[in-house]
């Protein structure tokens, strides 16, 4: 004991006298592992702190400060109690003293074991002893982290003093100006006000002593390492400004002043401080401030040039309208909505009679921002503004008048369906006639424009149940279905599809009756190629396709559903007849993919589609394939490659959505036909030959590109759904991957064989199969003939191991790296590594449930870059351009914040890329750099020259996006620092005259624009 007493007093006196800092950890490790305790160490550091001397005696309170902070969890209460006293005692003492002192509170305030009552005194001696603002910064922070864990720990005992410590919080935080301590500052006020701590007569004060802040004007440093933003301070003062009712006396005023200033980004911040208020004031507040605060509001709105400025007033108009709405009305008080109401209305609704002049659109505007809050605003206002938009729509006949009157009018609408949904209570019973009128004459204009804004008012009144009779209800799908057939626009054709799928889920059985049949007549007649359409204003094959999007769009409701998939199937089995065009049958593909789509949202309308769709696709396209001769030239159009991946996208949207049970059925069903060639499944039994899509030769080989449809089916189960015979199905995909067949049918196997091994559990069977993949590849790639399928599989595989963190994807990712030095395969190979890192649009993603693990792409990156770049040093000039191309798809693909952390070691070989004469490579790079070109001012400083020079000489490639994107990097270049591109200023300008004649107009865009900014270098203002 004798031998610890000794060792702390030494400690003691190197701390003091030896000015060692590190010692106070020493003393603070023998406090945790119980040498002595805290009251030793002070009883050690008795001597200093008797010392004459400040500094001395400032020292010894640093030594148990800093011992403190790192053990106050392990104070016993007797021990708290005795350091308080200390310590409100040495806050008397010399002012070099205080910071040390503060620091120690600090400490006692995070202790659990703090005695009852000491927070108050405490406090107090902070308040009476210190004055806060004369301090320096960290000091001042320590005051008021002190405040926050006595109010987060001591709530009570702190509301004991009442306004007392209002009162002293607001001396503490007066003149505070850091924004570290003002972001802390502005939260204690927002916790004094919403935990309810007493004001007393102090709330004028606490007001000013923070909105003495607003409007927050400060612009953080560069490269700030504190992080704080201006945002950071306006949310932290909007807080406290309108976090309770006690200051609208003080604050609404204020934001008036603000918002009549000069200043915009005041103009912003009063408005959104006022909406943030609106949602805590009720009348009683508002009363006064009423007409100043809409006098502003519809001037900003009225005379302002900022969008901006606009949106933050409309926002506040409606927070205004919402305050008052939600106020309680007693009999005999005044009804200051309706006033307030009444002031916006005979504002505004005078200019609503003008459609050609400017304060049309403003007055709507703000009309309807007062009228969305509530529905008794809402039923005020367009009580007042339909009827008068209704006579002006008569009185004027010009379309565009009609349109802006028409257009408003929707807008009235759109809030009438969000608040009054009941008919007898929406406020438009005694204008359905007159809207009805003007609807339907305006969605039979000529003008397209009138048009346009006709249709989507046909929509918010068809959507509001019981509004429309039945009769109006049938005239609003004629009219859609005449315009889906005959209107020239495709914009406005495109509207009216949208239109009718909105309409479809509210009145399916009008479109069963009324559009289906129509559709479903016109789509009979097939346009034949060279068709001639000259006496048509609309091309026969547009009406054709229109109708097949129709069809797609209105399919939203279950019934609807079960009429238009036989039609599309019925268009999809016409093409066994051997007559029609591939690009048709994709159309009609594409078209029950949105089905597909949209059913995913009902469980029984996908049920039905998946039971009703995927038998009748594999039903036409094994019969295609058994008839089929094998002969490439004459291959059967649904054996076509673009049709059987728009089925198989169809199959896989109805897949991935279903019930593990119906799929349990399904997988079985479909396994059994793919591997014993069980046609039970399909609607048609009656093949004339048995179905073998794995036999590799013969008579079999075209139903092999039907595994493109299998691999669609089983790589879209959930890993929950367990799939027969896989070890058998996984032995003959890998075989079908690495047979002679086309590069369809083994880019299919290859994708298939991938997708299940990446949701096949870790285990004996996953391990045999990559086992003999592995072989397999390796045979693959000594055998002329195959070496393309095998780096198709290689790669595929690789991929599946990737996403799910394999141990052995490190191993065939360097087999695939090694391939870029191989003379035949390393261009094949290099294209390979965009397939590793990027999105796979139709297995291996989330959507098909397939396993993908976090920030893959990352480790790839880390593992496999410095790979590529060690082969690429050592490779010859031949095969440097192959591992160029694999390290430009890596990066490309790898989010921002990673690159620009490695761009120190890479940016020379990404020079290197840019002077590659493939374009692919070219393309990947520049848009690899463009976006790191404005966080790497330091790194490409050494580098602008070569930058620079390979650039402008990327501007006249042969590829148009290549040399648009190389403009591009030019005009990103303009954000780096002005020293760093004043040298090349004429040189850059005069390079960026040639593409200012290019032949393509977007090239001609982009020089325009980086030529300005580059003349801009170095002007007064730039």
């Amino acid at each position: 004991m004798a031998e610890a007493q000794d060792s702390l007093w030494g400690l003691v006196e190197e701390f003091v006298s030896g000015q060692q800092d590190s010692k106070a950890t020493e003393v603070a490790a023998g406090v945790k592992d119980g040498a002595f305790t805290v009251l030793q160490v002070v009883e050690a550091l008795g001597s200093c702190l008797a010392n004459p001397e400040p500094r001395t005696r400032g020292r010894g309170v640093q030594l148990l400060s800093q011992v403190l902070l790192q053990c106050y969890a392990n104070l016993k209460e007797k021990e708290v109690e005795v350091l308080v006293v200390f310590y409100e005692n040495r806050l008397k003492d010399h002012h070099v003293i205080t910071p040390h002192v503060l620091q120690g509170l600090k400490a006692l305030s995070m202790s659990v074991v703090f005695p009852p009552g000491l927070a108050v005194s405490v406090l107090k001696s902070i308040f009476q002893e210190v004055h806060v603002q004369s301090l320096m910064q960290l000091d001042r922070h320590t005051v008021y982290m002190i405040i926050t864990n006595f109010m987060n720990n001591r709530e009570q005992e702190l509301k004991s003093l009442g306004a007392d410590f209002t009162f002293g919080f607001i001396q503490v935080m007066d003149g505070e100006k850091d924004p570290r301590n003002l972001l802390v500052a502005f939260q204690i006020v927002q916790n004094i006000i919403t935990k309810n701590y007493s004001l007393g007569p102090f709330v004028e004060e606490l007001f000013e002593v923070t909105s003495c802040y607003f409007p927050i004007d400060f612009n953080p440093p560069p490269n700030d390492p504190h992080g704080i933003t201006r945002e950071d301070l306006i949310l932290g003062l909007r807080a406290v400004l309108a976090s309770t009712p006690r200051f609208a006396e003080f604050l609404l005023p204020l934001l008036i002043e603000k918002m009549d200033s000069d200043i915009q980004s005041a103009k912003v911040d009063a408005l959104q401080t006022l909406t943030a208020a609106c949602a805590v004031y009720e009348q009683k507040e508002l009363k006064e401030f009423l007409s100043g605060l809409w006098s502003s509001i519809r001037r900003e709105v009225f005379q302002t040039a900022s969008d901006k400025v606009e949106a933050e007033g409309l926002a506040a108009l409606h927070a205004l309208s919402a305050g008052l709405s939600r106020s309680v009305l007693s009999p005999d008080s005044e009804d200051l909505l309706n006033t307030f109401l009444s002031s916006i209305l005979q504002d505004c609704r005078h200019h609503l009679c003008e459609p050609d002049m400017k304060l049309v659109w403003p007055s709507a505007k703000l009309l309807q921002a007062a009228a969305g809050a509530s529905s008794r605003a809402c039923l005020k206002v367009t009580a007042n503004v339909l009827p008068l938009l209704l006579e002006q729509y008569n009185q004027h006949v010009q379309s565009s008048h009609r349109r802006t009157i028409l257009e408003m009018t929707l807008g009235f609408l759109k809030l009438q369906s969000k608040w009054l949904q009941e008919e007898d209570g929406n406020g438009l019973a005694n204008f359905k006639d007159p809207l009805c009128s003007m609807v339907f004459s305006a969605v039979t204009d000529p003008s397209t424009p009138l048009q346009q804004v006709a249709v989507k008012a046909l929509t918010v009144l068809g959507t509001q149940q019981g509004f429309l009779s039945s009769g109006d209800i049938d005239l609003i799908v004629d009219h859609l279905t005449r315009l889906i057939l005959e209107e020239t626009d495709s914009q406005s054709c495109q509207a009216v599809i949208d239109s009718s799928g909105s309409l479809a889920r509210v009145h399916p059985a009008v479109f069963i009756s009324r559009m289906v049949p129509q559709l479903c007549s016109r789509l009979q007649t097939v346009p034949m190629e060279g068709t001639d359409d000259r006496g048509s204003a609309i091309p026969q094959r547009t009406v054709w396709q229109r109708c097949l999007e129709a069809l797609a769009a209105i399919s939203t409701h279950h019934s609807i559903v079960q009429e238009t998939v036989p039609i599309l199937l019925d268009h999809v089995r016409q093409a066994q007849k051997g007559d029609t065009i591939a690009e048709d049958v994709v159309a009609v593909c594409k078209s029950l993919h949105q089905v597909a789509v949209l059913c995913q949202e009902n469980a029984e309308s996908l049920c039905y589609y998946h039971q009703k769709v995927v038998p009748c696709l594999l039903s036409i396209t094994v019969l295609a394939a058994m008839q089929d001769r094998g002969n490439a030239a004459d291959l059967h159009v649904l054996l076509n490659d673009n049709v059987l991946t728009a089925m198989a996208s169809l199959i896989i949207s109805s897949t991935t959505h279903l019930s593990p049970d119906l799929l349990s059925s399904s997988v079985s069903q479909i396994v059994n036909l793919f591997l014993d060639g069980d046609v039970s499944i399909l609607k048609e039994n009656s093949f004339p030959s048995k179905f073998l899509p794995f036999q590799i030769d013969g008579p079999a080989a075209p139903q092999s590109r039907l595994v493109a449809l299998f691999m669609a089916f089983v790589c879209s189960l959930p890993r929950n759904v367990e799939i027969p015979h896989l070890s058998r199905l996984l032995q003959d995909l890998l075989s079908l991957s690495l047979a002679g067949c086309c590069a369809f049918a083994f880019t299919s196997a290859a994708k298939c064989f991938a997708g299940l091994i990446n949701k096949c559990p870790a285990g004996e069977q996953l391990d045999n199969s990559l086992q003999s993949a592995s072989h397999k590849i390796e045979s693959g790639l000594e055998d002329e003939s195959r070496r393309t399928q095998a780096v198709t599989l290689l790669t595929w595989v690789t991929k599946a191991l990737i996403l799910r963190y394999h141990p052995m994807d490190g191993h065939l990712t360097n087999k695939m790296i090694g391939l870029l030095s191989d003379r035949d395969l390393g261009p094949l190979a290099a294209d390979m590594f965009c397939l590793l890192v990027s999105d796979s649009p139709d297995i291996l993603n989330k959507a098909c449930h397939a396993d993908i693990r976090i920030m893959f792409r990352q480790r790839f990156f880390t593992e496999n870059v410095p790979k590529l770049v060690q082969g690429f040093n050592a490779a010859n000039e031949d095969n440097k351009p192959n591992y160029l191309k694999a390290l430009s798809h890596v990066l490309n693909c790898l989010p921002k914040q990673v690159l620009v952390t490695e761009l120190p070691s890479l940016i020379s070989l990404l020079l290197e890329a840019l002077s590659c004469p493939d374009e692919v490579v070219q393309l990947s790079t520049l848009t690899c750099l463009e976006p790191l070109l404005l966080d790497a001012a330091a790194i490409l400083s050494v580098h602008i020259d070569t930058l620079i020079s390979k650039l402008l000489c990327l501007t006249s490639s042969p590829s148009m996006a290549v040399r648009i994107t190389a403009l591009k990097c030019m005009l990103a270049l303009t954000k780096l620092p002005l020293p760093m591109l004043l040298p090349y200023k004429q040189q850059v300008i005069r390079a960026l005259a040639k593409p200012l004649d290019d032949k393509k107009r977007l090239v001609r865009k982009e020089a325009v624009e980086a030529r300005c900014q580059w003349f801009l270098i170095g002007s007064p203002g730039s």
